[in-house]
């Protein structure tokens, strides 16, 4: 088995566990289910800078990367520091993240949420919304086409936005209707190998109605531009701001520094 295959698996027992804790009827009781969600497409669309900073104590492939990070404290800096969406990774087993973060962290922050973790389940979609995300991801890797629509759909009736991520020409298949970004991953999940290349092979394959983001392996105001050129509006970038002892001062003078340079 692939990591990435051990991951869902574990989120299928997790889910199950989770679904028979917490029903979604219960769910649709939380204070944030009724908020109006924000927008991440428009705020990549209007921002200087068009970062997506995220949340991440550890990853597969670097096991802790800032163990006992305050997330309250360091997604709260990076909203202050002007990031266009902020990332909280809300899985536990391989990358140290829990629902709780995010909503410990959500009044504390006021540009848009996106809720990183494995979607399987259309229940994770009524959980987004009862902890206060403002969009959900869609990994091709572990879906259907068919399965992306459905997950999709309920996504956009509950008001969330959808963030697709892809990482090669062939998992362009599930783009659909109700997906409002496309999200280039530049790490393979079955092998967790970085290559910031593919964002720039899939570029032109990108239909121009979807907001597109590059994800992972961006370190660099220089890379970034770059892939401004050929169309990116977003970066989601999270190891190269929690390997940092202040995670938001990092972002801070890296959006100081992409904004102020030719």
């Amino acid at each position: 088995m692939t990591i990435l295959d051990k991951i869902i698996e574990s989120k299928k027992v997790e889910v199950a566990s989770r679904k028979l804790a917490t029903p979604v009827s219960v769910l649709e009781k939380s204070p944030a289910f009724s908020r109006k969600c924000l927008s991440l497409k428009q705020s990549l669309l209007n921002s200087e800078s068009g970062i997506i900073s995220e949340f991440k104590r550890k990853s597969p492939s670097l096991g802790w990367i800032y163990e006992d990070a305050d997330v309250v404290e360091v997604t709260s800096g990076y909203s202050a520091a002007d990031a266009s969406g902020i990332s909280i990774l809300t899985d536990w087993p391989y990358f140290g993240g829990t629902p709780m973060d995010l909503i410990a962290s959500r009044p504390q922050i006021t540009c848009p949420v996106l809720r990183k973790d494995f979607v399987i389940d259309e229940y994770q979609l009524y959980e987004a919304k009862a902890i206060g995300a403002d969009v959900v991801l869609l990994i091709a890797a572990v879906l259907t086409v068919e399965k992306t629509l459905e997950l999709a759909c309920k996504a956009r009736e509950l008001g969330l936005e959808v963030l697709l991520e892809v990482h090669n020409a062939e998992e362009l298949r599930h783009a659909n209707d109700y997906v409002d970004m496309l999200g280039v991953n530049n790490r393979n999940l079955k092998t967790f190998e970085q290559n910031i290349q593919v964002s720039f092979d899939l570029a032109e394959l990108i239909p121009d109605r979807f907001v597109k983001v590059s994800e992972s392996g961006i370190s660099k105001v220089e890379t970034v531009k770059e892939l401004r050129k050929v169309g990116y509006k977003g970066f989601l970038m999270g190891e190269n701001f929690m390997k940092e002892e202040n995670p938001a001062e990092a972002l801070g003078k890296f959006i100081s520094f992409l904004i102020t340079t030719p």
